[in-house]
């Protein structure tokens, strides 16, 4: 710019750019309204509740609701809260991620690198297993579990989640591991690796992006899994959504809205969590895997 020269005018953003910002406005606001009215419900006492004012702020803040929400509300006969729920939505999360990670993995690896005859075959059928109904495979899978004694177990829903998950999880890692040039596997091959040396050694390390994607996913996807820990996770073991389900149908006298509305917020704080703090490295691990299929 010339010395004394006007200073440029700002463009106004056109009717196109107008158009995607309140695109995006409403977009956040279809999601966002119905956290805020859980949120300002779940620390407002009933007498606030019942004037009816859905969106107005709590005159009288309480914590109360998340207190009966954890402890004491009912599920049914039992007085306990969701806390049960949470920590056996812990215990079915932890081993549901970290094998179906491994095994993935173990599968990617080998479909992008060692490709056995029949690979593709094999490749083709899984990814079938993906567009298959979770529902068509229920009976099934509970026949195959009661005949092997793990139906209604600890062991038996993870086993479901780890079933379940292969086809996405091999189908991350092959991506993944397809787009690793084939000179570095064979650079490898030539300094004497095997085939579990070289995974352990050289691929894991490299696969920290798409580990995070593929936790990420199997975290958010298991923890607010409903059908399959109703059906395969037994009386003891029943996760968190299943709990929540149980806290707000269950109806003795009047009907508590903010300890529901806790409740809720309480079993959505984990895949929450887990998204505000991962969810840039999941966006890089997407990418990472994405440039070959």
């Amino acid at each position: 710019m010339k010395p004394g020269a006007p200073p440029p005018r700002r463009r106004l953003p056109g009717p196109a750019r107008l158009g995607v910002y309140a695109f995006l406005l409403c977009a956040a606001a279809f999601f966002l309204l119905p956290l805020y009215v859980m949120l300002v419900t779940s620390v407002k006492p009933m007498e606030e509740i019942r004037l009816g004012n859905l969106f107005a702020l709590p005159v009288a803040v309480t914590i109360e609701p998340w207190a009966a929400a954890w402890s004491d509300a009912c599920t049914g006969v039992a007085c306990e809260g969701i806390r049960g729920g949470f920590w056996n939505s812990v215990a079915i999360v932890v081993p549901s991620t970290i094998l179906p990670i491994l095994f993935g993995a173990l599968n990617g690896y080998t479909l992008a690198f060692w490709r056995p005859r029949g690979s593709a075959t094999l490749f083709a059928i899984l990814m079938l297993g993906a567009f298959i109904p979770v529902q068509v495979m229920m009976f099934p899978m509970v026949r195959i579990l009661a005949g092997m004694g793990l139906f209604s177990s600890l062991p038996g829903i993870v086993l479901v989640h780890l079933v379940f998950s292969m086809p996405v999880m091999t189908l991350l890692f092959r991506n993944y591991y397809a787009s690793i040039p084939q000179e570095l596997f064979k650079a490898a091959r030539v300094d004497g690796g095997g085939f579990l040396r070289i995974f352990v050694q050289l691929m894991l390390p490299m696969s920290t992006p798409m580990i995070i994607v593929a936790a990420i996913m199997q975290v958010t996807g298991v923890w607010n899994d409903y059908i399959l820990g109703l059906v395969f996770a037994g009386r003891d073991n029943l996760p968190m959504t299943v709990q929540l389900n149980n806290v707000i149908n269950t109806t003795t006298g009047e009907r508590l809205y903010n300890v529901n509305m806790a409740a809720t917020i309480l079993t959505s704080l984990v895949p929450l969590a887990v998204y505000f703090v991962s969810g840039r490295w999941f966006v890089r691990g997407i990418a990472a895997g994405a440039v070959k299929g």
